[in-house]
């Protein structure tokens, strides 16, 4: 009985036979004959980039945003699941033991620096920023000011950076106390071994670790931020019942986020932002690795996210040269939100939208009359 080719017969003994190259496996053969679905000329994709976007155009939405107002309610529960399981666990509550570390005064305000934790290794620093008429005063409005990608707190609170971002200052000076606190990886907490002139973002290589790790960055600074709420609803000179939320850019995706999962946020405004990931991810530039959920397009829309702020107000800034967040798309989103909002028996006039002339930047000149009206109202 003989073997397979390429071996000696069962008991010979011998060495192995070696049967030659089949016709169809010489060199001359190689590389087979190119189908019909592969015509000659052409054009290969050799860019992960060019990669990601052909796969990326092709997610359709799972779960779009009904057009039938009696869907609607049930609709924003299961898009409240999802956003749960995009976020994952929460971290493990901590006591915040508040260090007040420096207090200046600024003329019209106090600016305290404040330390926090959020986590058993994780501490918040943060600017307190406290009007001068408000420090003998009863209790009253608070904002959480969101820093974007930048210096953080430092710029907003107007010490660095020029006079257009710095909208803490212009909060404070509002009447309102301001917390600005440091996201992960920004200000204070920039690790000083990742030199900013060689790497884009610090929150790139934390989106590493973190995956390592199986958890999200965007959800561990979406925790910070409950945890600063959670400081604003404990001191004396803020009333738990009108605290707002304001961010510009990357401020404003977290702030969005904040405002969608806790309800003790009463206002929201989202500057820079508001439109669609699938219009905006095409930008090469335009996300980093503090701003993505793993997963999540095709499942979770900017319109998915501030269906869950409503009813509460909302105020939305969007420029008209805008390239990283089309105002087009913005005012379709707008649009379909007010939608929302009527479905749940709330005044579309709650979502507010200043289109203004301008590119990607903060804009502000509705802020106060915004945040007047919907924090007195509360």
């Amino acid at each position: 009985m003989s073997g397979s080719p390429g071996t000696a017969p069962q008991g010979s003994g011998g060495p192995p036979v070696d049967p030659g190259p089949t016709p169809e496996h010489t060199v001359d053969a190689w590389p087979p004959p190119r189908t019909a679905a592969s015509p000659d000329g052409r054009r290969r994709n050799l860019s992960p980039w060019a990669f990601w976007m052909l796969h990326l155009s092709g997610v359709g939405d799972a779960d779009p945003c009904p057009t039938n107002p009696a869907e609607v309610t049930v609709w924003r529960e299961r898009v409240r699941g999802r956003l749960d399981e995009l976020l994952g666990a929460p971290p493990v509550r901590v006591p915040l033991d508040i260090e007040l570390t420096q207090t200046v005064d600024a003329g019209d305000h106090l600016r305290h620096r404040i330390v926090f934790d959020s986590e058993a290794t994780m501490a918040v620093p943060a600017y307190l920023l406290v009007p001068r008429e408000r420090v003998t005063a009863p209790a009253g409005t608070a904002v959480l000011a969101v820093h974007g990608h930048g210096p953080g707190k430092e710029m907003i609170c107007g010490l660095t950076g020029p006079e257009q971002d710095h909208y803490a200052l212009e909060l404070v000076r509002m009447g309102h106390v301001v917390l600005a606190p440091d996201l992960r990886c920004f200000g204070e907490r920039q690790d000083p071994q990742w030199d900013p002139s060689r790497y884009k973002y610090d929150c790139d290589w934390n989106l590493v670790a973190a995956t390592m790790a199986d958890t999200v960055p965007l959800a561990q600074n979406l925790w910070d931020l409950h945890r600063s709420i959670d400081v604003l609803e404990g001191h004396p000179l803020v009333d738990p019942a009108r605290i707002a939320v304001v961010g510009f850019s990357y401020g404003a995706t977290m702030s969005l986020f904040c405002a969608a999962t806790d309800t003790r946020v009463r206002a929201a405004v989202l500057s820079g932002y508001l439109s669609s990931w699938r219009s905006t991810h095409t930008v090469p530039w335009n996300m980093c690795g503090s701003q993505v959920l793993p997963g999540q397009l095709g499942r979770l829309e900017h319109l998915d996210l501030a269906a869950l702020v409503a009813p509460r107000p909302l105020l939305v800034e969007s420029g008209t040269e805008d390239i990283l967040f089309p105002a087009d798309t913005a005012r379709e989103t707008v649009g379909r939100l007010r939608e929302v909002y009527r479905a749940l028996g709330a005044d579309p006039a709650l979502v507010v939208h200043d289109v203004f002339e301008g590119d990607h930047r903060w804009h502000g000149s509705m802020v106060r009359a915004f945040l007047t009206e919907r924090l007195e109202a509360n």
